[in-house]
This record gives C-alpha cells, sequence and structure tokens, in this order.
C-alpha cells in the first residue's frame, strides 16, 4: 500500500485549498478512506471518510460544511476540498485507507501527509 499527499502549503485565513492522495499498490475501490490530521502539539485527529463506491461521507464537527471528501478510483486519486481555512486548521493532514469498504473511522494504512498552514 502506497497513499502520497500532496497540495499542502501557506494558506491566508478564509482561503482554499485541495489536498490529493495519490493511491497505489492496491485497488482504491475496495476501501473506504478518510483524511486525518495533526496539529502541532495535539494528537491525530479522524477529519472526515468516504465509503469504497463514493456514496456515502462523514466529517468531524470543525469542518462540517468547510470541507469535501471526495473520491475518483478510476485515477486511484482521493481528495480533501477545504474552504473558509481558519488558523486552527493548521496541521498536518493525512489520507488513510481502512481495511473494508464500508464508511468507518478505522484504518490500517496512513501516509506521509502534507502540511497545511493557515496565517496571514
Amino acid at each position: 500500500v502506497q497513499l502520497v499527499e500532496s497540495g499542502g502549503g501557506l494558506v491566508q485565513p478564509g482561503g482554499s485549498r485541495r489536498l490529493s492522495c495519490a493511491a497505489s499498490e492496491f485497488t482504491l475501490s475496495d476501501y473506504a478512506m478518510s483524511w486525518l490530521r495533526q496539529a502541532p502539539g495535539k494528537e491525530l485527529e479522524w477529519v472526515a471518510g468516504i465509503d469504497a463506491g463514493g456514496r456515502r461521507t462523514s466529517y468531524v464537527n470543525d469542518v462540517k460544511g468547510r470541507f469535501s471528501i471526495s473520491r475518483d478510483n478510476a485515477n486511484n486519486t482521493l481528495y480533501l476540498q477545504m474552504n473558509s481555512l481558519k488558523p486552527e486548521d493548521t496541521a498536518m493532514y493525512f489520507c488513510a485507507k481502512a481495511p473494508f469498504a464500508t464508511l468507518t473511522r478505522t484504518y490500517d494504512y496512513v501516509g506521509q501527509g502534507t502540511q497545511v498552514t493557515v496565517s496571514s
């Protein structure tokens, strides 16, 4: 399993960013996926999840209405569209593979992460 995140960077408060996760060495369409994040000095936090077919999604309360998770199984890519970003969204963001297809917060593989910094 390989998961490679990209798209992080510095963004101003209120701005947007789209993260991507390139998946390889497994069949993406067979598994649910999630985005996690870890802010400085804090524990790893589950942020959003999507089932294998892309029909069901779930979000942590802090990002509901601002973040959107999606996937392109044909191109083996997971996305996280982040809008109305706040300084408290600053974190390393990771994509994670679930051990099965159903929407879940469970994961068995995590990528290396991409840093998102929200600051003026």
